[in-house]
């Protein structure tokens, strides 16, 4: 008779960078990950200004994935901090999630991104490619052959971020990039940003679904007081802040605005 002994899988941890150009899906696909809604989603490009963090814990591993704002060729001082704050998180991490969209060649902002930023790398690149729900399965095979005739990636996934498609199999493969190493954070936080931070960004979030067009990306939200009733509700008094007086009225009504006059 023989006996297998079955050895205990070592503790991974480590950082993942989400890089990838201006929506496609990079805050969609870590809300999911984290099962919890840790960076706010829209359809216009540049929503995510910040470097936002989540924790996903497994038995065996802790990945510590980076949200970073989309990479673009900056045409204005803004947009150059966005991309800074996004390029830098490439020195930090112990692997990369490169995302792009199923429904589209590798464009110029794609090629961009790994000609300038990827070639000197010494981490490994995974490729995803989000928005399999979108496209037709036979078109999928000439896509993943066209990017990896740009550069050598590492791995190619094919998922969708919105209804969950092949994202488990993403984070298996993840875990095994990732390598030994402790629990940086507690198993009860998912991010590192405070309570204060996620309801000033999804106050920010609801501004541009609901103004479109009306009201520049340039606003902003603090939040003044956040605290906790006795019946459990939360009571939250933010500012907002935007360019021209003249947007005021699209905020809060122009009755609002005349009666502060």
């Amino acid at each position: 008779m023989s006996i297998s002994i079955m050895k205990n899988k070592p503790f991974r941890s480590g950082f993942i960078s989400i890089i990838g150009r201006p929506n496609v899906g990079k805050s969609t696909l870590l809300n999911f990950i984290l099962k919890e809604k840790a960076a706010i989603i829209s359809e216009k490009p540049q929503t995510t200004r910040n470097r936002i963090l989540g924790i996903r814990n497994t038995p065996n591993s802790q990945m510590i994935f980076i949200d970073t704002p989309g990479i673009h060729k900056p045409k204005y001082r803004l947009n150059e901090i966005m991309v800074k704050t996004a390029v830098d998180t490439l020195r930090e991490v112990d692997a990369v999630i490169f995302l792009v969209e199923a429904d589209s060649h590798a464009g110029a902002g794609d090629r961009y991104i790994i000609t300038t930023f990827f070639n000197d790398l010494r981490i490994p690149v995974i490729l995803v490619i989000n928005k399999i729900d979108t496209i037709k399965k036979e078109t999928l095979l000439p896509l993943i052959n066209e990017y990896n005739n740009i550069y050598k990636f590492a791995e190619t996934m094919p998922v969708s971020a919105l209804k969950g498609d092949n994202v488990e199999r993403l984070l298996d493969v993840m875990e095994g990039y990732l390598p030994e190493g402790p629990k940086y954070y507690p198993d009860d936080i998912y991010t590192d940003q405070p309570e204060r931070f996620i309801a000033a960004e999804i106050i920010r979030e609801k501004i541009i679904a609901k103004t479109e067009e009306e009201i520049p990306y340039s606003v902003a939200v603090f939040v003044e007081e956040f605290k906790e009733r006795e019946n459990g509700n939360i009571f939250i008094r933010a500012v907002i802040f935007v360019e021209r007086d003249s947007q005021k009225g699209i905020i809060i009504g122009t009755a609002s605005v005349n009666s502060t006059n």
